[in-house]
């Protein structure tokens, strides 16, 4: 009346089934956690360039302020070391070279600044650079 339950006659696919299925899932999970550690990094770095670009730019306006005022490439100064709360940690470095040139068409030239700077922020794996060049009369 009721069939024979014995170990010898079951055959079940319940345990490779579940060794698969498990085996699936936890190579999900470690995708997921891969993907996630590569994404983290990603964001960190873009900030990281960020914040070099934005320090490139303040020393090039700091440059030009420098070099406008000063009348010569002599007066801009390098490095700039930022504290400010957004740059913390980052550095900008100059560097200035002049020219003479007749821009208005007249016979008094005048003195044209090439001004480059570079922006540097964080170490090692985290180092973001950005370089920007100024040209201004």
């Amino acid at each position: 009346m009721y069939p024979d339950r014995s170990p010898g006659h079951q055959r079940g696919a319940g345990l490779p089934l579940a060794l698969f299925i498990i085996t699936v899932l936890a190579l999900l999970v470690a995708g997921m956690a891969q993907l996630q550690q590569s994404s983290a990094g990603a964001v960190s770095l873009q900030i990281q360039s960020q914040r070099a670009f934005f320090a490139a730019e303040s020393g090039a306006q700091a440059g030009v302020a420098e070099a406008l005022s000063g009348a010569s490439c002599s007066a801009v100064s390098s490095p700039k070391i930022f504290s400010v709360s957004g740059l913390n940690g980052c550095q900008a470095l100059l560097s200035c070279s002049s020219v003479q040139a007749d821009i208005e068409g007249n016979s008094d030239p005048e003195t044209v600044f090439n001004i480059t700077s570079t922006g540097r922020c964080g170490s090692g794996s985290d180092l973001a650079e950005r370089t920007l060049e100024v040209r201004v009369r």
